[in-house]
């Protein structure tokens, strides 16, 4: 599973940068401490499905686009 958690985070995080993002703006608009975000991109934390959509959503992407990022990196 953890597997499962890398990639997803990686996907985030791939897709924040392509934004030119700062995690701490990631964050500000998600709603979620900086560092709670470092962990679900380092794939150290499990993530819930609200704040997922809420990453989706900060990042104007749907969730489905960062599970297909998660599919390209595994």
């Amino acid at each position: 599973m953890s597997n499962r958690l890398e990639n997803i985070g990686k996907a985030i995080c791939k897709i924040r940068k392509q934004q030119n993002l700062l995690q701490i703006d990631l964050a500000v608009a998600v709603g979620i401490d900086r560092a709670y975000l470092s962990e679900i991109e380092n794939g150290r934390t499990n993530v819930s499905i609200n704040i997922l959509y809420a990453i989706a959503d900060a990042l104007n992407v749907s969730i489905i686009d960062i599970l297909a990022e998660n599919k390209k990196t595994s």
